[in-house]
């Protein structure tokens, strides 16, 4: 686990990439000036000195973040790994902001719960993959032995056994109810540690056998748990130009038919077909 100020250096890192990107600027202009706003109390400047040689060598920053293990997390490595792929659709764009949206709520003060949440919502949302993307949130610091244990059960129920129940079962919520109605809660609790509160409990409850993305929406509603961005929708207005000429073309043909009716009738025999089948060929009138 990084200090505070690391993580708000961070978010101010990857949401700065992120924008200034769209500029049409190089990627190793956008590390120099990025640099200089960088606090050189923390570590990230040694950082982004170590990215930008690795982008000069091989073009690609996955890498490089997987040999700083003591300062990137393996799920940031795992992401900006997937954007820079070339089988995968992930947008890098898309995964900067992910993780600074990440790095936001871990200078905020994250729990263990909400951190989970957000990594699993983020695979869910943007199809990163349930068996790889699972193994990187395990290798998290922020996770004990018995959160690591629950991620790998997870990553092996994950679509036979419903999210919502994985999270109901390890919930205060879940051995409280079973305490209640005499069914060894504490017994069960000592044997399975607890993971989740009250709440997250309740709500997992609520939404079994309904979509993952309603449970989601619902933590983020009641517990406050951060949102991970959505990628925005497609730009359709560069296709409304070339519909909108084709259906003024199409009006035009119809208005010419109608002034040639209005002047005494269509003449039909532009349209008769050439012989063989060819070029329609005008009929001569005698």
């Amino acid at each position: 686990m990084l200090d505070r100020e690391e993580y708000v250096e961070q978010a101010h890192f990857f949401k700065t990439l992120s924008q200034r990107s769209q500029m049409g600027l190089s990627t190793q202009e956008l590390l120099g000036a990025v640099r200089e706003e960088i606090l050189s109390t923390t570590k990230l400047p040694m950082a982004i000195d170590f990215l930008a040689g690795e982008l000069r060598l091989n073009g690609v920053f996955a890498t490089a973040m997987a040999k700083l293990k003591h300062y990137f997390t393996p799920f940031q490595t795992f992401v900006i790994g997937e954007a820079e792929s070339d089988q995968g659709r992930f947008d890098m764009l898309m995964a900067l902001e992910v993780l600074s949206r990440e790095a936001q709520y871990r200078a905020a003060g994250a729990t263990t719960q909400g951190i989970f949440l957000f990594e699993f919502e983020a695979l869910s949302r943007n199809r990163l993959g349930y068996d790889r993307g699972l193994e990187a949130i395990a290798g998290d610091a922020i996770f004990n032995a018995a959160w690591r244990s629950w991620i790998q059960l997870v990553r092996h129920q994950v679509g036979l056994v419903e999210f919502a129940d994985l999270i109901y079962v390890r919930s205060e919520h879940y051995f409280r109810r079973q305490a209640i109605h005499g069914e060894g809660g504490e017994m069960a609790a000592s044997e399975r540690p607890v993971l989740f509160g009250e709440g997250e409990g309740r709500i997992a409850l609520a939404n079994r056998g309904k979509d993952p993305l309603l449970l989601f929406a619902a933590l983020h509603r009641h517990l406050g748990y951060p949102e991970v961005p959505r990628p925005p929708r497609p730009d359709e207005s560069p296709q409304l130009i070339p519909l909108l000429l084709r259906r003024v073309e199409r009006l035009e043909a119809r208005l010419k038919l109608v002034e040639e009716e209005l002047k005494g009738g269509i003449d039909l025999t532009r349209f008769y077909a050439g012989p063989g089948g060819g070029a329609p060929v005008a009929k001569s009138h005698e």
